[in-house]
């Protein structure tokens, strides 16, 4: 299948900047299922590009002088196959027990290790996608509901929130049963979905009888990754697989405008 994709972020401020530095992880990962076809990012100021600790094609972007808005731009069209019930082939260089570590947004509170003792039984991929199932249904959908800084604890206390938190919940749910799991961040197909075109899910490793490795799980939709996904980075959470991430000098208060649109090409 082919994903024509074009991501937009705006920020703009009441008062001129003197200095920007933002990390940019906007560029598909180079997978076994995923073949970047064409890709253009334009963002303004100098952007080096490298591979960060997780092997996502990432960039620092420094903008230097006064200005007061900040346009990025990440475009272009990739090829995606469609997977065996999520499952990821191909070597990583990175020992999964990498990502068994947790991080201040996926520490697991008292309550969220019942939940995992209630709702993850074993370490096969019908298991792990258990788990996702008893996170939709505990922690329903709800646009806004938090924050970039809110717990996968926070997330559970409250009872509803956003891809992100359903992810940061399923990894601490893992953590506790000593299961290696990752972040996913990238982009959706809005056609197989009625939530946002940014998007965050997970990969879970998965003992089966025929396979061991890699499984891809939204956990938002309690369903295996498909060919409508696109993947940008890989982390330990949020944090570490955000696609923009900075800081400023001056500027005031900031407002940021995200355009997304995710084209199913035939």
């Amino acid at each position: 299948m082919l994903l024509s994709i074009r991501h937009e972020t705006v920020y703009r401020y009441t008062a001129p900047l003197s200095y920007t530095i933002q990390q940019l992880r906007l560029t598909p990962r180079s997978e076994r299922h995923q073949a970047v076809r064409d890709w253009h990012l334009a963002a303004p100021g100098r952007c080096h590009g490298y591979l960060d600790a997780y092997g996502n094609r990432s960039h620092i972007m420094t903008v230097l002088g006064q200005h007061d808005e900040l346009r990025i731009v990440a475009s272009g069209t990739l090829e995606v196959d469609e997977l065996d019930r999520g499952r990821l082939e191909g070597q990583d260089r990175l020992s999964p027990l990498v990502f068994t570590a947790t991080t201040p947004l996926t520490g697991a509170s008292a309550e969220v290790i019942d939940f995992a003792q209630r709702h993850l039984r074993g370490g096969g991929s019908q298991a792990l996608m258990g788990l996702a199932q008893g996170i939709h249904g505990a922690v329903p959908y709800r646009a806004g509901a938090t924050e970039v800084t809110t717990t996968a604890a926070d997330a559970l206390r409250l009872g509803k929130g956003v891809c992100q938190d359903h992810a940061h919940l399923f990894l601490a749910c893992c953590h506790v049963k000593g299961i290696p799991a990752r972040y996913v961040s990238g982009y959706i197909d809005p056609g197989t979905s009625d939530h946002a075109q940014s998007h965050a899910w997970v990969d879970a490793w998965a003992e089966d009888g025929d396979f061991q490795g890699w499984v891809s799980i939204d956990v938002t939709h309690a369903c295996f990754q498909s060919a409508h996904y696109c993947r940008l980075a890989t982390g330990r959470d949020y944090a570490s697989a955000a696609p923009v991430r900075g800081m400023r000098h001056g500027g005031g208060e900031e407002s940021m405008a995200v355009r997304v649109s995710v084209v199913r090409r035939s």
